[in-house]
């Protein structure tokens, strides 16, 4: 009859335990010395030896013929425990028998002597199932245990046993296996069973078991039913998981924010019969492992779950930034535990990555600091360049905008307006914080004073074309922009700094999420609330919105204030976090 790997390749000695050295060590000293406790309390993941650790125990201290503290397995003794017919070791699962009859009954019997064996060995699994009462009536035994009597109490809840009961044993912490060791232990299986096992993948298969060498044993057992030759790639194709470059190529789109090819990729792993819960899993995985590599480029090296290449890492993290990274895995995590519940698994997998390549369709709190950062890293790179590239930043700021493309008939202009000065909307940008200044006006050239000549004097003569050098530099100067054209709001985002510069520190905030348009003479400031209209629609804010567009546009203008957005406009939300820090010397957040 088949027998599962995991099963057949237990430990039978403490020397083949496998990276439990600190406990095992100290566990064979004791034994060889004969300083046994009455009582043992074994803790830690699942898969890392407790039971193990505990049916070695039983064996050493009742074997006849010990080896430097290991049972020899060769004695009546140890092959009777091995093969469960000795009554005097017993194991118990105290998920299945946590009432208090049940140890009771273990308590009487207890006190009798063993009958084949120098100690009777009691060991309980699971020990935190156990209920209140049951720990109470076990209370009793561990305080005044006969000499025969040991209790090795096994658990992976620790926190849930009752202190009374950890003062009264020894306490021994099993660690999380190291992928290398698992990585070993699985070859050498390998290697006894046949089984053609490749090192890449018995790499994964130790990374996929976290830390418990039953699980990586399980999975091995299962791959190996493939009957061919088991690699990283055989191993995710019979577990139905991505791989590791795919899952990066994954994250790639999300930190792009290409929804269509993250949404693609997705369904491709799901064609392919990946399970969507793995692969949200391994992203969560990756976006961990960018987090630590981020925060904590030196020490954090050792805890990265080793399963993608520093090259990798190093061009993803390129492309994120700390807050973006803990707004995924929080997203990635909240996901993952409503799958369990979920109606349609794919359905809530697309969403996720729907939010992940999307903040503004997450409302959470990690979402708009991740938008934040990402307006202050732009903003920042910004301040970066025009530090490093003055003379560039001064040209584009001079050089006028490009205009939108001419239609395909167009009047020939009168040779009057091709000197006039360009539309407010082609004009390039002015300097952050730097009001606009108005416009120069043409002043009219003083006539000549009378001379003491006669007026039959030549200097007379050529007056008429003194006159219209002045007339022609009048013409050719730039001319204000007329307040009855309407505009598009180019006007009122141009004088924003200017408005901010003059307005009470209560109104700045608000006159920056707010829109205005130019038409008739008139300024129509919308406001995206009634309570942001209250707090503009004041005199002393309307006076300084008149003055400074008046100043601007060369015509006396007038102000009001309307609640909602300009007509033929959707309202953004995020539009009023980019009025409010969209533009930096110049340059505009895109």
């Amino acid at each position: 009859m088949y027998q599962a790997l995991y099963r057949k390749w237990r430990p039978k000695t403490f020397s083949d335990v496998v990276g439990q050295e600190h406990i095992t060590s100290t566990l064979r000293r004791q034994v060889a010395e004969g300083r046994l406790s009455h009582a043992y309390l074994f803790t830690g993941t699942r898969g890392t030896g407790k039971t193990t650790c505990a049916k070695i125990l039983a064996k050493a201290v009742n074997c006849e013929n010990p080896q430097d503290g290991d049972p020899c397995n060769a004695c009546p003794a140890c092959m009777g425990i091995e093969s469960g017919a000795f009554l005097d070791v017993t194991e118990m699962d105290a998920a299945s028998n946590n009432g208090v009859d049940s140890v009771r009954a273990l308590r009487d019997e207890a006190v009798y002597a063993p009958a084949q064996v120098k100690k009777r060995v009691y060991i309980i699994d699971e020990v935190h199932m156990l209920s209140p009462s049951a720990f109470n009536a076990l209370l009793k035994i561990l305080e005044e245990p006969p000499e025969h009597l040991m209790f090795i109490l096994a658990t992976t809840e620790l926190h849930k046993v009752l202190p009374t009961i950890l003062s009264r044993c020894q306490r021994f912490a099993f660690r999380r296996i190291l992928p290398r060791d698992i990585e070993a232990r699985l070859a050498y299986v390998a290697e006894q069973e046949g089984i053609d096992l490749k090192p890449d993948g018995a790499e994964l298969l130790a990374r996929l078991s976290d830390g418990a060498l039953r699980d990586a044993l399980s999975l091995l057992d299962q791959c190996a039913a493939t009957g061919g030759s088991i690699g990283a790639q055989e191993v995710l194709d019979v577990l139905g998981l991505a791989g590791n470059v795919q899952t990066a190529q994954l994250l790639g789109f999300i930190l792009r924010r290409d929804a269509k090819a993250a949404l693609l990729l997705l369904h491709r792993l799901y064609t392919g019969g990946k399970d969507v819960g793995a692969v949200l899993g391994e992203l969560s995985t990756l976006a961990r492992d960018l987090l630590i590599s981020a925060t904590a480029p030196e020490g954090g090296a050792a805890l990265l779950s080793g399963g993608y290449d520093e090259k990798t890492l190093s061009a993803l993290r390129r492309e994120s930034t700390a807050a973006r990274l803990v707004q995924i895995c929080t997203v990635l995590q909240e996901c993952a535990a409503g799958l369990q519940l979920s109606v349609n698994r794919r359905t809530d997998a697309e969403l996720c990555l729907l939010r992940l390549c999307d903040e503004s369709l997450s409302g959470d709190l990690t979402a708009i600091n991740a938008r934040i950062a990402r307006i202050e890293d732009q903003l920042a790179a910004g301040a970066a360049y025009r530090a490093q590239n003055p003379q560039s930043a001064a040209a584009e700021r001079s050089a006028p905008a490009v205009s939108a493309p001419e239609p395909a008939v167009q009047p020939e202009p009168a040779p009057e307006a091709a000197e006039d000065a360009p539309p407010w909307g082609e004009e390039a940008p002015p300097p952050y914080g730097e009001p606009i200044a108005p416009e120069p006006k043409a002043e009219p050239q003083p006539e000549p004073a009378p001379k003491s000549a006669p007026a039959t004097a030549p200097t007379e003569a050529p007056e008429p074309e003194a006159k219209a050098e002045p007339e022609r530099a009048a013409e050719s100067a730039p001319q204000p922009q007329s307040a009855s054209a309407a505009d598009d709001g180019t006007v009122f985002l141009k004088l924003m700094e200017t408005y901010k510069n003059r307005l009470p520190m209560f109104a700045r905030g608000f006159i920056s999420a707010a829109k205005g348009r130019l038409a008739d003479g008139v300024l129509t400031v919308y406001c995206g609330s009634d309570g942001q209209k209250g707090m503009l629609d004041k005199p002393e804010v309307a006076s300084v919105l008149a003055e400074v567009t008046s100043q601007a546009v060369g015509e006396n203008v007038t102000v009001r204030f309307d609640p909602g957005d300009p007509p033929g406009e959707k309202h953004d939300p995020m539009q009023d976090l980019l009025q409010m820090g969209g533009r930096f010397d110049g340059f505009k957040v895109r």
